[in-house]
């Protein structure tokens, strides 16, 4: 039997973030390409996400670990560089990064957090494939070394490295560029720090980063572009955008990235290519198809 080289591993953000998040999972897997998903500790649907994870063991599950736009695990008094007064983290990516170069982040806290957030995953009976993040906060400086350290611990051999492509989906303007170049420095140097320490990472990465969906036509074309090696694919499905687009307060179609994983046109690439959909256990000896 020829031995597959092309790997694909198409991973859900958000698991654990909606009800809705977690039934997309669950259509992706049965009914799809979808074979990695990762797992948001402070998720108001955790619970239900453990359940759905044990019940698909092909379904490899990682942790997406959470600075911004979501609830913390540890008490807000606890962390309180980290929170806003209403006791959730910060909005987004670009707050986070301000107070980060400001020095208005205490990186203690940042570890108790983000060790909090594994402990609530590992007590759970999950043993992560690998670790990401809520929009990428793991590849700042500071923040990736207590990834690291927490990934070591816990034996988890494998990390996201988003390297962006700078003119992939819509253009989106200069500032797009920018921030595009910068995260993909960031995630480079990351991925560097990352094999230092016997940590892996996708040789490749996709996913438009700037928000926009990657829907059947941008999903195919990464397939049938795809070349030798492990390459990452991240989406954002889910099943209603009408309840997820305020639930999660990001204007993204949830609703075309489930569909994208189930078409038949993206079951054809993968086969055209000579490609696998995986999960990141082909970093730690195993592989699901």
């Amino acid at each position: 039997m020829q031995r597959v080289l092309k790997r694909i591993i198409v991973n859900a953000d958000d698991f654990g973030r909606h009800v809705l998040i977690n039934r997309a999972v669950e259509r992706g897997v049965h009914g799809g390409v979808l074979r990695s998903a990762t797992l948001m500790p402070g998720g108001a649907a955790f619970d239900d996400a453990v359940l759905l994870a044990q019940r698909i063991p092909a379904l490899g599950v990682g942790i997406h670990l959470t600075l911004v736009n979501g609830t913390p695990v540890l008490p807000p008094a606890e962390i309180p560089s980290l929170v806003m007064a209403e006791g959730v983290f910060y909005d987004d990516h670009n707050a986070f990064a301000v107070r980060l170069l400001r020095g208005q982040v205490n990186l203690d806290e940042v570890r108790a957090e983000l060790a909090a957030q594994l402990r609530r995953v590992e007590t759970a009976g999950i043993r992560p494939t690998h670790a990401d993040s809520h929009q990428h906060m793991h590849v700042l400086p500071g923040v990736i070394d207590i990834v690291l350290d927490l990934c070591t611990a816990a034996a988890i051999p494998a990390m996201r490295a988003p390297r962006a492509p700078l003119f992939a989906g819509a253009f989106g303007g200069v500032g797009q560029l920018v921030g595009r170049a910068g995260l993909s420095v960031l995630a480079r140097r990351a991925a560097v720090m990352a094999r230092r320490r016997g940590i892996r990472t996708p040789d490749r990465f996709a996913g438009i980063v700037a928000g926009e969906a990657v829907d059947t036509r941008v999903l195919t074309e990464i397939v049938r572009a795809s070349v030798d090696g492990v390459t990452e694919v991240m989406m954002h499905p889910g099943t209603d955008n009408a309840v997820l687009i305020p639930a999660c307060l990001w204007d993204h179609d949830f609703e075309a990235e489930l569909r994208a994983v189930c078409a038949p046109e993206v079951h054809d690439a993968f086969r055209a290519a000579g490609a696998e959909p995986v999960n990141f256990r082909v970093f730690m000896g195993g592989e699901s198809a």
